[in-house]
């Protein structure tokens, strides 16, 4: 785009280039651009672009010097780049910083709609249902109207704090401001009357999007589904994914995985049957839908079928995010049973997924105490896997240490 000689630029086409230049090649990048920016073209818009990056970056030293930057220059008078403040500091939990940041606005402008659903968001991050209802007062002071985000926001508040009522209020407000063009608000209002338990209403919106929408895409069945199994309505959930399974063109297993989890909760005969139904029918299964499966036959203490599914959630993981509730499940199933085989095979799978710690090697230790049975060389094994044995650590091998060795057929994982 700059590049040719031709096309008169504006700060603002510097800004949406900047924006992009954020998203695709990063932060360096960004900053480099700004740097090379000619100086008439570093504006009030191309500033705010840049303040943006170091907000989404999480950047709060840069974002607050940059701020006094474009204070020095007069480029204050809107509520952006506050507004990007109040973002940046609600999102790193920095909220004793939101009231310096709106006197510092008041100063330069007035707030807009969008500056008191981000202090309503404040207020839901401090279970501040009282301070909400006064964002709300002083939006009518300045003549802001709410919008359906603000009432959600506002729904969310009351329901932490118990007030169901005032909830449902708010909730009824939220609604009354949707309409057909606001789409992405309906799954919201699915949410949160299922969060109220309000299955009569989760029924009626589903079915106006229905009359609304041509077609339901996968995130609003998704939201659907999730509702209505909080609902505890099994059957209509099954009607509902039936109807999904019959269109849907992305056989997204986070659809089917909803599912899943409720029958590996409830059924486990019938979360088999419908884990073999969904590879027939051409969903591949991710990691979740594994993991699923492995803590429903953790509940039924079937721990060769959940050491089974967690090897292939392993496998189908680009990189796994260590679940240490996840690791003591199981290994608290394998202690139970006097596992120590299947502690040993545990512990290679998380060695494999790169998941090694001391707790881990206790863990597998206690397996063998309740087995009765004294494992081999765990302390050259933990100084190859660079783990430090600690006091549990200790007190453990001397309580193995009178037992006999495992048998021959007990896999020692090097």
């Amino acid at each position: 785009m700059t590049s040719q000689p031709y096309i008169k630029l504006l700060p603002g086409d510097y800004a949406v280039h900047l924006d992009l230049i954020a998203k695709v090649r990063g932060l360096d990048s960004t900053e480099e651009f700004f740097a090379d920016l000619p100086k008439r073209m570093k504006t009030r818009s191309t500033f705010t672009a840049l303040l943006n990056a170091y907000v989404q970056n999480k950047l709060p030293t840069k974002a607050e010097f940059l701020m006094q930057v474009m204070a020095s220059r007069g480029f204050l008078s809107s509520c952006l780049p506050f507004n990007h403040m109040l973002n940046l500091y609600i999102s790193t939990g920095q909220l004793d910083k939101v009231p310096e940041v709106i006197n510092e606005l008041k100063k330069n402008c007035t707030p807009n709609q969008y500056t008191y659903n981000l202090l309503l968001t404040a207020c839901a991050d401090k279970d501040d249902s009282n301070g909400a209802e006064e964002v709300i007062l002083e939006m009518k002071t300045y003549k802001i109207s709410p919008d359906w985000v603000t009432f959600s926001i506002l729904t969310g508040i009351y329901m932490k704090s118990g007030n169901l009522n005032k909830a449902r209020e708010a909730l009824e407000e939220m609604e009354n401001r949707v309409s057909r063009k606001d789409r992405v608000a309906f799954p919201s209002l699915i949410t949160l009357h299922a969060s109220l338990s309000d299955k009569e209403n989760v029924l009626r919106i589903w079915k106006n999007m229905k009359l609304m929408f041509r077609k339901m895409s996968d995130t609003e069945y998704k939201c659907i589904l999730a509702s209505l199994v909080k609902l505890d309505d099994i059957e209509t959930a099954e009607i509902v994914y039936d109807e999904w399974d019959s269109v849907t063109g992305t056989r997204d297993s986070r659809i089917s995985n909803i599912l899943l989890a409720y029958y590996a909760k409830n059924d486990m005969s019938k979360a088999e049957e419908f884990h073999e139904q969904t590879a027939k029918s051409g969903i591949n299964h991710s990691y979740t839908t594994w993991e699923t499966l492995a803590l429903g036959y953790l509940h039924v203490n079937r721990m060769d079928k959940a050491l089974d599914c967690l090897r292939k959630a392993f496998s189908s993981a680009w990189k796994w995010e260590p679940n240490i509730e996840l690791v003591r499940a199981v290994f608290q199933g394998l202690k139970k049973n006097g596992d120590a085989d299947g502690g040993e095979q545990f512990l290679v799978m998380l060695r494999d997924a790169g998941y090694v710690t001391t707790e881990v090697y206790n863990m597998l230790l206690l397996t063998y105490v309740e087995a009765r049975k004294m494992p081999l060389i765990v302390i050259e094994r933990m100084k190859k896997d660079q783990v430090s044995l600690d006091e549990e650590t200790h007190r453990l091998l001397r309580l193995t240490s009178r037992f006999c060795i495992g048998s021959a057929s007990t896999l020692i994982s090097s």
